[in-house]
């Protein structure tokens, strides 16, 4: 005859014990690790893109499953915010800091340039970066349109410069677009 073999008594998710909570402490920490970790390096691709930096290859495909996953978590319901009211200003802060470098028609020039680089570089990228976030009530697009016109175009002395200086074919884009997507912000 063998000896007695006691089986142990099965632990339920229902019933913890007190060796499983530092084990679950560990994981929403290491969770909360992650989910920081994933968000820094959208920040980061997104800072990059606003100064000049472009996408690495597959790095789209990335930053959209980091912000598909974001959206599942804690995080997600501060994504929209945090990009209007962060990383936008630093991003065009970043670009108004350019501009203010130069006086006068060069001046001009550099907003005309600094706004093509945006419109044609940088929010397409935007958009296709924050491309999960969708519903909300304000667009990436519009966001950062009004955050343009806000944070950079109000922000300079252009009453200054307009009557005197012949006017750059971006800066012509620049106000027709900016006033139409005000004036479809207001219609919604």
């Amino acid at each position: 005859m063998m000896g007695s073999f006691r089986r142990p008594r099965p632990r339920f998710m229902s019933s913890p014990v007190l060796t499983d909570l530092a084990r679950f402490h560990a994981s929403s920490v290491g969770q909360q690790l992650s989910n920081t970790s994933v968000w820094n390096s959208v920040q980061t691709a997104v800072i990059k893109v606003f100064q000049g930096g472009g996408l690495q290859a597959n790095e789209l495909y990335t930053l959209n499953e980091s912000i598909r996953w974001l959206l599942k978590t804690e995080l997600g319901s501060f994504i929209t915010e945090y990009f209007q009211n962060q990383l936008l200003t630093k991003g065009l802060s970043h670009i108004l800091e350019k501009i203010r470098l130069y006086e006068g028609d060069s001046q001009l020039l550099i907003l005309s340039e600094m706004w093509v680089r945006f419109f044609t570089g940088i929010l397409p990228t935007l958009q296709a970066i924050f491309y999960p976030v969708q519903g909300q009530e304000l667009t990436v697009r519009q966001m950062a349109l009004l955050g343009f016109r806000d944070l950079v175009l109000l922000k300079l002395s252009l009453e200054d410069l307009l009557p005197i200086a012949t006017v750059p074919p971006g800066i012509t884009q620049m106000l027709l677009i900016l006033q139409v997507s005000l004036l479809l912000h207001q219609s919604l």
